[in-house]
This record gives structure tokens, C-alpha cells and sequence, in this order.
């Protein structure tokens, strides 16, 4: 049987704050080749504004990005749908390269901690945790024996790594010792969902994006395919909807971004990302503005750096060639 979380699992950590503005959009008036070492052959687009740092940010051709995940300093990580592999762009320049090569299975959602660890959901392949310094993967998991599986969306509390499985009413996590220690093969800890979820069966998407509520004490995942945001009790699973008014549904709700109380929910296929700002608890949210971007092309998630958000464009859309170009689309807040 797998060992309990520990206690205080979903402790904040400190939040990035951005400043508040006029949201940028159509509902914005209510609201303030892949080897090791390749690297982007375009140029990426500087801003319009005068800022130095760039507004797109070119991949690798056919690099296929999904997940994101900025640390302290100004380097992005995102990882391949295709074969796997780890990119690391510095967010001054737009230059970047190969950090880790992939296992030839698709890294979909991550997460960096301080100590220079990647936690990677690999979809049908459970999770893998790579060294971002030697590109080295330090240890595997997996998730669930259940099929179909796709370990999709990842979340770091002090206490644990957090998956979904947009496949499985189920989260798993990965307890993480006091030291940094990482979890053995057999301590994932599944924690399966009740209360309001109905889960939508066969292989659509329902869990994706996941994060804390403002107050630490609860999780939230957008449940993609019926467009609802969840709020998860981490020891029970039993899940509670979370209020947002008059809101539109959440369809294609995808990768979750909490700074502060505000919420940042990427709906990918609608090239958005709606705003909320929570109650303390999460049980409810007001809804702020709708952000958009002429240079969205199917985004699936977010990451914060000083003033700025960072999208990857999935592109969906178009179907997927070696020559195929991507992007990191920044916009400012």
C-alpha cells in the first residue's frame, strides 16, 4: 500500500505578482534537428513596444511543444510530443538548444523544482524526472496499471509532485522527502475523483491542467472536455465545481496558471486564455477578461517570468512534419 502524503502538502509556495492591466482582447474591457545541442534556425520577433525581449520565440522545426516551465532565472524548459526532448531557451534572446534527448516517447506537462529537476508527464508512459544540468533521466514511474492512461498535466507543492490522467478519474502523486528525496517506484500514491467529477469515458480529455487554490489547502484541475473547474480535497479526491458565475464553460480548458488569486485557464483551441480572480479558498471566481493573440496558434499552457506570460503553440491544427515551425508566444501583463 502506498505511503500517505505528508502533511501540508499544498503549503504555497511564494507567488510571482504581476501587475494588474487592461486584459487584451475581446472581452477585455472589464479588467485592468532534435540532437543534443540543436538549436532554433529562426529568428525570433522582437517587441513592438521597445522591449528588448522577444515577443515569439522560433523551435526547432517539427519539435511538437506542449508543456512549459520557467525557473528563476530567464530560461524556459518545454518538452516534445514526439520523441521527448527537453529545450532550454533563454527568454533575453530566443536562443536555445537540446538539453536532454528524448526517450522517444512524448513529454507532455512539467515542472521545475529548485533543485534543477524536471518533473515530465510522459502520457501512456507514467512520469520521468529529468536532471535539467546533464540532461539525464534520474528516475521513472509508473503511474497507473490502468488503461487507457494519458498522464497529462503536472503540479509541485512543497510535499509532492501532482499528476493528472486525462484518461482515468485519478490523480497521482509523487511524496517528495523533507531533503529533495524522490519517491520509489512503488510509493506513487493514487488519489481517484468523486464527488462532482463524472468522468467522461473511452479516450477523452477530462483531467488536464492542475494547480493549488489561493489558500494552499486544496487542488484545482479543469476538466477539459465538458469545460469545468474542479476543486479537489488532495486527501479524498472528492471534487467540488468551482463557481464562476455567468462564465462560459471551460471547453478545451488546459494548462492552469495561479498567480496570486488570479487564475489563468488556457483554452487551447479557442487561442485564449480566460481570466478569474478566486475567492481564498477557490470555491468561487469572478471572471476578469478573456486574453488573446494574433500569433496563437493552439496554445496549450502557461508560465510566468517578470511581466510576461509564455505559451507554447501546440498547433493542433496542423498536421505535424519535420519541417513543421513552432513557437513560444509571449504577451505581456
Amino acid at each position: 500500500m502506498a505511503p500517505p502524503l505528508p502533511p501540508h502538502s499544498l503549503s504555497a509556495r511564494p507567488a510571482l505578482h504581476l501587475s494588474r492591466r487592461r486584459l487584451l482582447t475581446t472581452s477585455a474591457a472589464t479588467a485592468g534537428a532534435l540532437l543534443a545541442g540543436a538549436s532554433a534556425a529562426s529568428t525570433a520577433t522582437g517587441s513592438a513596444t521597445g522591449d528588448p525581449w522577444p515577443d515569439v520565440i522560433p523551435l526547432p522545426n517539427g519539435f511538437r511543444p506542449e508543456g512549459i516551465t520557467i525557473g528563476t532565472g530567464p530560461y524556459a524548459y518545454l518538452g516534445s510530443l514526439g520523441e521527448g526532448s527537453i529545450y532550454r531557451v533563454d527568454l533575453r534572446t530566443g536562443a536555445g538548444r537540446i538539453v536532454s534527448a528524448g526517450p522517444g516517447t512524448p513529454s507532455v506537462g512539467l515542472k521545475l523544482d529548485g533543485r534543477g529537476r524536471l518533473f515530465v508527464a510522459g502520457r501512456g508512459q507514467g512520469a520521468r524526472v529529468v536532471d535539467v544540468r546533464t540532461g539525464a533521466i534520474i528516475a521513472s514511474y509508473t503511474l497507473t496499471t490502468r488503461t487507457p492512461t494519458f498522464a497529462n498535466g503536472v503540479f509541485l507543492t512543497p510535499g509532492a509532485a501532482w499528476f493528472t490522467d486525462s484518461f482515468q478519474p485519478a490523480l497521482y502523486a509523487l511524496p517528495l522527502g523533507r531533503d529533495g528525496r524522490l519517491p520509489g517506484p512503488d510509493e506513487v500514491v493514487t488519489v481517484s475523483l468523486s464527488g462532482a467529477w463524472t468522468q467522461t469515458p473511452g479516450e477523452t480529455v477530462n483531467a488536464n491542467g492542475i494547480t493549488r487554490t489561493p489558500d494552499g489547502k486544496a487542488l484545482l484541475v479543469v476538466q477539459s472536455g465538458v469545460g469545468g473547474l474542479h476543486r479537489v480535497n488532495p486527501r479524498t479526491g472528492v471534487t467540488t465545481l468551482v463557481d464562476l458565475g455567468d462564465a462560459a464553460p471551460l471547453t478545451n480548458g488546459d494548462g492552469l496558471l495561479l498567480l496570486g488569486r488570479r487564475l489563468y485557464v488556457v483554452q487551447n483551441r479557442q487561442n485564449a486564455i480566460d481570466v478569474f480572480h478566486l475567492s481564498a479558498d477557490g470555491r468561487s471566481g469572478i471572471f476578469e477578461g478573456r486574453l488573446s493573440d494574433a500569433d496563437f496558434d493552439v496554445p496549450t499552457t502557461v508560465a510566468a517570468h517578470k511581466n510576461r506570460l509564455y505559451l507554447p503553440n501546440a498547433r493542433f491544427t496542423t498536421t505535424p512534419t519535420p519541417e513543421t515551425t513552432y513557437a513560444v508566444v509571449s504577451i505581456k501583463c
